[in-house]
Formats: C-alpha cells, sequence, structure tokens
C-alpha cells in the first residue's frame, strides 16, 4: 500500500489526526486576509469585461508580419478616440490580430475596416468584423445571476432537509467564499470576462458543494446519537470527520485539477486559445478553493454553530469532566496504549474501561432514541442453569 493509502488508513482509524476544526481561527484569518486582497482588487480594479458584456466591435486580420502598433495606427487613423484592445493570437491555423473597439456605427466600422487593409496590406473583405450590442451582455448578465439564486435556494432546501440548517449555512458561506476567491483572481490578472468564465463559475458551484456535503456525511455519521453520552465533544467528532476524508479530498483534488491544469496552461498560454483560458482559469481557481473551503472553513463553522447549542455545551462540559482526549474517541487511546508496551499496562487498562464506558453510553443513546420511535429493546437473553459436577454427584442435579 502508498504512503498516501497507510495515511489515510490511520486518519480513518483516528491512530493520526490533525487539528483542524481546534485551530479554525487561523484558517478564518487566513480566508478573511485572502477575501479581502480580492475585494480590493474588484473595487480599485475591476473586472476586465469582455466585447459579449460591455459590448463593441472586433476586428481579426491574419498576418504573418503584421504588429500591434499597426494596428492601434489603424484604429487611430479611422477617427476612434478610445484606446482599442489589440492581441496577438496564435493557433495551429496561423497567427492573427485581434482589434477590439468600442461600439461603432456602420460608417466608422467601414472606415476601421478600409484602415486596417491599408496598414496591413490585405484586401477589406479578408477581416472578420463582428459586432456585439451591450443589450446580449446585459441578458447573459440577467440569466446567470438568476441562475445563480435559483441554485442557492435549491441548495439551501436540500442540505436543510438532508442535513439540517446550519449545515446549510456553513455551506453556503463556503460557497461564497469559493466564488469571491474566484472572481477576485480575475479581477487581479485583468484576464478577460466572457461567457466560457460565467460557465466556469456556475460549474465550480457544484464541485465546491460536492466535496463540502462528503465531509458533513461523514459529520452526520459520526455524530449520531453522540448527544446522549460523553465520549467527544461536536467539534471532535467533526475534526475526526474531516481527517477520515482528507485523503479522499486530496485525491478526487489532484485528479480534477490536472487536466485542468492541462487546458490552463497547454490549451490557453502555449496554444494561445483564449476561450480555453477564460473556462481553465475559473475551473482551476474554484476546485482549489472549493477544497480548501470543505476542509478549513465549512466544517469549522459548522463545529462553531453546532457548540452554540445547551445540549452540545452539556455534552462538552461532560467531556471536560471525564479528561476526554481533545481529538480521538478512547477506544484509539486504549489501543494507542496497548501498543506502547509494559510501562503503560496501567494507562492501557484505564482507557479500555473507559472505552467500555463509551459502548454504555452509546447503548444508553441507541435505546433512548429506540424508545422515542416506539421500538421496544429486546432484553437479555436467559440461558439454562447448569448443574455442577459435585449437584450431579449428590443427586441435586437430576430432575424430579
Amino acid at each position: 500500500m502508498s504512503r498516501l493509502g497507510t495515511l489515510g488508513g490511520r486518519l480513518y482509524r483516528g491512530d493520526v489526526s490533525y487539528d483542524f476544526v481546534g485551530r479554525q481561527k487561523r484558517w478564518y484569518a487566513i480566508s478573511g486576509l485572502i477575501l479581502l486582497v480580492c475585494i480590493l482588487g474588484l473595487l480599485f480594479r475591476g473586472l476586465n469585461l469582455g466585447i459579449e458584456f460591455k459590448g463593441g466591435a472586433v476586428f481579426t486580420v491574419k498576418t504573418q508580419t503584421g504588429t500591434v502598433e499597426q494596428a492601434r495606427t489603424a484604429v487611430a487613423n479611422a477617427g476612434v478616440s478610445t484606446e482599442p484592445i489589440v492581441t496577438d493570437v496564435k493557433s495551429s491555423v496561423g497567427r492573427s490580430i485581434r482589434i477590439q473597439t468600442e461600439p461603432l456605427s456602420g460608417v466608422q466600422s467601414a472606415r476601421v475596416t478600409d484602415e486596417i487593409a491599408k496598414e496591413f496590406g490585405v484586401q477589406p473583405g479578408d477581416i472578420n468584423v463582428s459586432i456585439v450590442g451591450a443589450t446580449w451582455g446585459q441578458q447573459i448578465t440577467k440569466k446567470a445571476l438568476t441562475g445563480l439564486i435559483v441554485f442557492l435556494i435549491a441548495v439551501v432546501l436540500y442540505l436543510t432537509v438532508t442535513f439540517e440548517w446550519r449545515m446549510a449555512i456553513a455551506a453556503i458561506v463556503a460557497l461564497i467564499h469559493d466564488v469571491v476567491i474566484t472572481i477576485g483572481v480575475y479581477a487581479l490578472t485583468q484576464i478577460e470576462v466572457t461567457p466560457a468564465t460565467v460557465i466556469g463559475l456556475l460549474t465550480i458551484l457544484g464541485y465546491s458543494l460536492y466535496d463540502t456535503v462528503v465531509v458533513f456525511d461523514k459529520v452526520k455519521e459520526n455524530t449520531r446519537g453522540l448527544a446522549g453520552g460523553s465520549r467527544m465533544t461536536y467539534s471532535q467528532a467533526a475534526n475526526l470527520a474531516v481527517n477520515q476524508t482528507l485523503v479522499r479530498s486530496i485525491n478526487t483534488s489532484v485528479i480534477a485539477l490536472l487536466p485542468v491544469a492541462a487546458l490552463l496552461f497547454g490549451g490557453s498560454f502555449l496554444l494561445g486559445a483564449g476561450t480555453l483560458k477564460d473556462l481553465a482559469l475559473a475551473l482551476f481557481v474554484g476546485i482549489a478553493a472549493g477544497t480548501y473551503s470543505s476542509i478549513f472553513i465549512a466544517t469549522p463553522l459548522l463545529a462553531d454553530l453546532k457548540e452554540r447549542e445547551p445540549a452540545m455545551q452539556a455534552l462538552a462540559k461532560r467531556v471536560a469532566a471525564r479528561g476526554g482526549a481533545p481529538g480521538t474517541p478512547a477506544r484509539t487511546s486504549a489501543t494507542a496504549s496497548a501498543k506502547s508496551g509494559g510501562s503503560n499496562k496501567a494507562a492501557a487498562t484505564t482507557a479500555v474501561l473507559e472505552a467500555d464506558e463509551d459502548r454504555d453510553d452509546e447503548s444508553l443513546a441507541a435505546a433512548s432514541e429506540a424508545r422515542s420511535a416506539g421500538v421496544k429493546p429486546a432484553g437479555p437473553r436467559q440461558q439454562p442453569r447448569r448443574s455442577s459436577s459435585s449437584q450431579r454427584r449428590s443427586g441435586k442435579g437430576k430432575r424430579r
């Protein structure tokens, strides 16, 4: 078995435990700093919206020797006052210059086309012209926001019904965390926001929630009947769940990031496919942020919300009174103590006794749940009495 697989088994059994939930203030501070940088980028730099959102005209001319400066000169000679966005595009079919301007009238567009043809030494018919109005971009933005709102409402309802409302709140906070970071990266890098970017953002919403729901499902399993005992607090059970799903989260994230990284660095930067860059950057940042938030934000926030409940506060007091281990259940402590050798036999015996008490707590909790459900718990099985050898010899054990 690989080292990662061995580590995953030890994490699942509780032999090794990393305190993710107990250090939530550190993770909150790191996320707060990242979010602050992203928000400042949005406020002071803004998003570089593509032509599909703000409207304009795009002129594409195929050339092997033309330069960006020639394109700027042609637009200026046509009488366009604003500075155009000129991109040198290289692809498998050849090299071309892409010139994006503000919205133009029909006469202005024809004038720019003639000047570009004259500057690059081509025919006007060889220049590809695309004119996009801002209305189309507004429709895309409106539909994207509508889809986002419907998606969030559906997610909140599903998580509330399947789990509980605190898990829904924690998942939505982590989701907003991921989206803000992804949009902030676009503002900081000034990479153009296109409809492909919107598709990428909507895609990472599902991936971020997928990773969070996997952890929450394990938290729900670990905390079933927890309030009726004194084995561990809710935060400790939640931290155990994060450790048990840690290797799984790493594996799925790496597998998802590898093809996206190939699209981002290979397809866009090496081949020059701009559409791939718009889509792959949102996916790459969103998947990485979603993995981080499911471990370091969603679960610690859920534990903070649950620890405010009176039942969980009473449970924490019982665990503290017993001197419970801050990270793992008593059964794990018993196993570790027993493996340490003869010098720790007394500690191992004590840990085993505590583990037996934990089983009693779990049995009481299960019996309480059965009574609340109207199920009569089965009593102990009656074994027939066996007579001793002395009784058989004296005849006392014979039937009459």
